[in-house]
């Protein structure tokens, strides 16, 4: 089965003069699609960006993070796993390479918190499965790592 997915996107840095020159022009853009909110881009500000607004590397590290916790979420209902909160702080490297580039890996850090400490160890080991069911990190040239922690809400067979 085949999924779409579409976009507009605008560039909003023309300062009168377009691209005349490398500091001449702006690098905002707005991402919209119908039914969301919009969404503000920039550049990297080591690349003459604006800081406020998300960058292009930013927004694949967020993709790869939230394609693995909902990969994750459902990898937990399918082994029994009750999951009561999950958060990550993900980190992704890109090495510049003359005027391109490219990522050389990405590291999920994520935490997940489960109703029981019976469930952690299933818990821990599911990351595994939920990498590899993650669409977004099945197309990268590059790896995604993981170093996951678990911690339960209550010790023993259902907090007995």
């Amino acid at each position: 089965m085949l999924h779409r997915y579409e976009l507009d996107l605008v560039w909003q840095g023309n300062r009168g003069a377009g691209t005349t020159g490398y500091r001449d022009y702006g690098r905002q853009v707005l991402v919209i699609a119908e039914g969301k909110p919009e969404l503000q881009g920039s550049a990297d500000s080591a690349f003459r960006g604006d800081a406020d607004r998300w960058n292009p590397e930013e927004l694949l590290v967020a993709a790869l993070a939230q394609c693995h916790l909902l990969s994750y979420l459902h990898s937990a209902v399918n082994h029994g796993v009750v999951v009561t909160a999950y958060t990550d702080r993900p980190v992704g490297v890109m090495e510049q390479i003359g005027q391109g580039g490219r990522f050389t890996g990405v590291t999920l850090r994520p935490h997940v918190r489960v109703a029981d400490e019976s469930m952690a160890q299933m818990a821990q080991s599911i990351h595994r499965e939920a990498g590899e069911n993650c669409f977004i990190a099945a197309s990268m040239g590059f790896p995604v790592s993981h170093e996951p922690t678990v911690s339960a809400a209550r010790s023993g067979p259902f907090g007995t």
